[in-house]
């Protein structure tokens, strides 16, 4: 789409481009955030929340492959070849760590093997109601089975426009912001990408399973578990016990950023500030 203005720079990954949005001060803590699965602009999704942050931290914001104005490339899957392609983009950008990883939903899995593999990356983990191993797991008894179905029904939905009438997310964005959000939707919605996620989930799932402890300081912050899997909360709490995470709950859906932003920076802070002294 010739309208398509990216607001980031691109780096070259396996021979295609990946798109990273970043702002604020390069010497400041970095805080990368990673979205969740069939988000279709993630500069856009997060801003609501890292624009409360941007005076104080360095902000990224990863776009995988059939994520924002990255390349509709149907690349790997496999979560080692995810975080690293990652991991490489940002540094081809200049980017270095540490950093403190804040993902949103299925790629708290994303996060958690950075994490197991990379740990002299990673500063902290700060979960925006990101998923578990435990909640993908649960899926192997045909449930995801279910998922791909509506995946796949959604595409084909997807090819009459209907989808492209169903209200976005706008808070905190400019007109600009909120029509360079919709051509990234109807350019994005229900890709081949995201497809493609969701059948590795589980394979993926059960690396970080069995991929050793998360040896950081983590926050979670969880959502009413209304819009989530059933057990949500409880693998939530689970997690945290393993972790010795704290968790902050609010009743609010699963993108809790769209809510509740204000708290959500103000906890940032608080929990940033006594993690680096600062």
């Amino acid at each position: 789409m010739d309208q398509l203005t990216p607001n980031g720079v691109f780096a070259d990954v396996l021979g295609h481009k990946i798109h990273i949005f970043r702002t604020g001060d390069v010497n400041k803590p970095k805080l990368v955030f990673l979205s969740g699965s069939g988000t279709a602009a993630p500069s856009y999704d997060f801003k609501i929340l890292y624009s409360k942050l941007s005076d104080r931290y360095r902000i990224i914001v990863i776009e995988k492959f059939g994520y924002g104005y990255s390349d509709l490339f149907e690349g790997p899957t496999d979560i080692d070849q995810v975080v690293d392609y990652q991991r490489y983009a940002l540094k081809q950008i200049g980017e270095d760590g540490p950093y403190i990883l804040l993902p949103h939903s299925m790629s708290g899995l994303e996060a958690m093997r950075w994490i197991q593999l990379y740990p002299d990356e990673v500063t902290a983990l700060i979960g925006i109601d990101m998923a578990t191993p435990k909640t993908y797991l649960a899926w192997e008894g045909g449930e995801l089975d279910k998922r791909i179905a509506s995946i796949k029904k959604m595409q084909k939905i997807k090819k009459t426009g209907l989808l492209d009438l169903i209200p976005r997310n706008k808070r905190g964005l400019t007109k600009e912001e909120i029509k360079q959000q919709s051509l990234l939707w109807k350019r994005n919605g229900m890709n081949g990408c995201i497809l493609n996620e969701a059948y590795a989930v589980i394979d993926n799932a059960k690396a970080v399973e069995n991929g050793g402890k998360i040896n950081c300081p983590v926050l979670l912050f969880v959502s009413n578990g209304k819009q989530v899997s059933p057990g949500w909360i409880e693998d939530e709490k689970a997690f945290a016990e393993q972790t010795n995470a704290e968790m902050v709950c609010y009743d609010c859906g699963h993108y809790m950023h769209y809510f509740e932003s204000s708290k959500m920076s103000e906890k940032i802070s608080s929990f940033c500030r006594a993690l680096l002294n600062l």
